[in-house]
């Protein structure tokens, strides 16, 4: 199986996004669903599973779920489907040549993405979320730039 690339991946629909969360926490923390359930202070996993088949989880819930997942795609998703973009907040701090070598490889792809479509060989909504995905990059480092002078404190570094 291929190694997945959660910067780049998005949920389709509640229930998948759901689905990511529980497969991130499990690849990059070795979190179960019962402990993704304790963590976020439920009395029984039963009841995330619940949630999990039908796609539905109290909104007052998400924030928690998420933080026990640690990543965000019920959030994401959320937004997107209200046609909403997504940005990460811009801290100011200098961006590493790796971060922006991968932003210029993945705008090439996007373009390449984008002539394939309009030549009939490229689906219309993995052009639509690679298109959305490179915007918000881009305005993402717009905001690191625009932040330069004033960077914040990386506080979420000693975690």
């Amino acid at each position: 199986m291929a190694k997945i690339n959660w910067k780049k991946e998005r949920g389709t629909s509640m229930r998948h996004a759901m689905e990511l969360c529980i497969r991130f926490a499990k690849d990059t923390h070795n979190l179960s669903v019962d402990q993704i359930a304790d963590l976020m202070g439920e009395a029984s996993h039963f009841t995330l599973y619940k949630w999990l088949e039908s796609g539905r989880m109290p909104a007052i819930k998400i924030r928690p779920f998420e933080h026990a997942c640690r990543c965000d795609y019920v959030t994401y998703y959320l937004a997107c489907s209200a046609n909403k973009l997504v940005i990460n907040m811009p801290t100011g701090r200098k961006s590493q040549h790796k971060e922006l070598n991968e932003l210029s490889i993945f705008s090439h792809t996007v373009i390449a993405q984008l002539i394939n479509f309009w030549e009939g060989k490229e689906e219309q909504d993995t052009v639509i979320q690679s298109i959305t995905l490179l915007i918000e990059d881009l305005a993402h480092q717009r905001g690191n730039v625009a932040k330069q002078q004033q960077p914040e404190l990386n506080l979420e570094a000693a975690e």
